[in-house]
């Protein structure tokens, strides 16, 4: 899963270690006077700027003044009087650390600091490898003003794993956009004044009714009771398809003969719900492009008369930015409320996945992950940063 995703974004890893290696070397390389402020560090050929540093008389005064530091009740008004101040200090400075400080960053804390020049190069070589992932434009460059921002002004332990920084701000970035939109499914289902009337729409063959089975398994489940109202009305062999699925999983079916109307069937089923004390009711409706009018108006059609609490989106992972495209299209026709991605196994890019909450404004509910009722996963950011970063199988 999302093996194509690791893969590119190996480039970005390699790039961001090669700036932080070229920085260390230059860092501990002679390279004659050093200006800082009013005092001119000399280095001579036998010292290193580091070392320089370290015997120069700014730093000496620091390890001076830390030795003789206050103690008691004054020392520590001292202390209270400055944090706020220094934070506003260090966050205006924050990416523009001049050499003495970075200097004595090298001899103290053997850390060398990031800096938004060394970011460049890698940043472009992330955004190349979430473009090639499928990730569309916008949320590719989202996610590159994320990591530069995370990156920027940090500092790396000399000799600590470079992909660690690499991935720790990835993961970072990533985790704040899919959170942005994140609905927790299962709290707004308990919340919501029942029956729940759900409805599914999507184009043709992206596995609409197959994954208003899985939810209704996982409804099951929880303990929820379902109806299905057969909306598909339009496809040949779409009625028995769900009914299939309603007999294997043990739930009523509401249905009318093909070609007739699909709000009066997902009407129906509200009603059989509302008599028989149901919770919730899941309703298919016909697969359809948005460039199709006829069909697009019976859309706004059956959301109107039916006035559905949440209406999802189903769309095939592996579809990439045709994918993203769609839900945003649909959105704009019809208020979706989340989508469900199908296929996600099978999906060797993961930016669809990535793309569509923050294209539409609206979360992914589940992921698709194979052909059975119970290979639904209900979505989570961490679940899908962990996969797409390749650390969970």
């Amino acid at each position: 899963m999302f093996s194509k995703f690791k893969e590119k974004l190996a480039g970005f890893k390699e790039s961001l270690s090669t700036k932080i290696q070229e920085k260390v070397k230059k860092a501990e390389k002679p390279s004659g006077p050093v200006e800082e402020g009013p005092e001119v560090i000399e280095i001579s050929e036998k010292q290193t700027p580091v070392e320089a540093v370290a015997t120069s008389t700014s730093t000496k005064s620091m390890v001076q003044a830390a030795k003789e530091k206050p103690s008691g009740a004054k020392a520590e008004a001292k202390t209270e009087a400055k944090p706020e101040n220094n934070k506003t200090k260090e966050n205006k400075n924050k990416g523009r650390l001049s050499f003495l400080d970075r200097a004595k960053s090298l001899v103290f804390e053997r850390e060398v600091v990031i800096d938004e020049k060394d970011l460049d190069e890698p940043l472009w070589a992330l955004e190349m490898a979430l473009l090639e992932s499928d990730v569309a434009l916008p949320v590719a460059e989202e996610i590159v003003k994320n990591v530069k921002a995370e990156l920027a002004g940090s500092t790396k332990k000399i000799g600590a794993d470079t992909t660690d920084v690499a991935e720790g701000a990835l993961r970072s970035a990533l985790i704040k956009m899919l959170s942005e939109n994140h609905l927790d499914f299962d709290e707004w289902i308990k919340s919501a004044k029942k029956p729940v009337k759900i409805l599914f729409v999507g184009v043709n063959g992206t596995g609409k009714t197959t994954s208003i089975a899985k939810v209704t398994k996982y409804l099951q489940d929880k303990g929820y009771s379902v109806v299905l109202a057969a909306g598909d009305t339009f496809r040949a062999g779409a009625i028995e398809q769900l009914e299939v699925h309603a007999n294997a999983l043990g739930v009523k079916i509401i249905k009318h003969k093909t070609g007739g109307d699909p709000a009066a069937v997902i009407f129906d089923a509200i009603e059989y719900a509302k008599a028989h004390n149901k919770e919730i009711v899941l309703a298919d409706t016909a697969g359809r492009l948005h460039t199709n009018i006829n069909l697009m108006d019976q859309m706004r059609k059956i959301n109107r008369v039916t006035e559905p609490d949440l209406l999802i989106f189903v769309d095939e992972a592996i579809a990439g930015n045709d994918a993203v495209e769609r839900a945003r299209l649909f959105n704009e026709s019809v208020p979706i409320g989340g989508s469900i991605l199908t296929k996600t196994d099978a999906d060797a890019k993961g930016g669809s996945a990535i793309s569509i909450a923050y294209i539409t404004g609206k979360p992914v509910l589940f992921l698709g992950v194979g052909q059975t009722y119970a290979d639904l996963v209900k979505f989570e950011p961490e679940w899908l940063v962990d996969r797409l970063l390749g650390e969970a199988a």
